[in-house]
């Protein structure tokens, strides 16, 4: 898989979790929260991918 489509799939289950954990805790879906908490969920996954490369070194 290409760097590109990791990223494509990674922003769309960011953005699904988002909208659910915003839906969850707030009741209703705010796309400032939701975008913002994509972003984090996204580079979190990164920060484990490198992470992860790291310790297999």
């Amino acid at each position: 898989m290409s760097q590109l489509s990791i990223f494509v799939i990674r922003a769309f289950v960011g953005l699904a979790f988002a909208a659910i954990v915003t839906r969850m805790f707030y009741g209703r879906i705010n796309p400032v929260y939701v975008a913002g908490l994509a972003i984090i969920l996204v580079g979190l996954a990164y920060f484990a991918e490198y992470l992860r490369k790291r310790k297999k070194r």
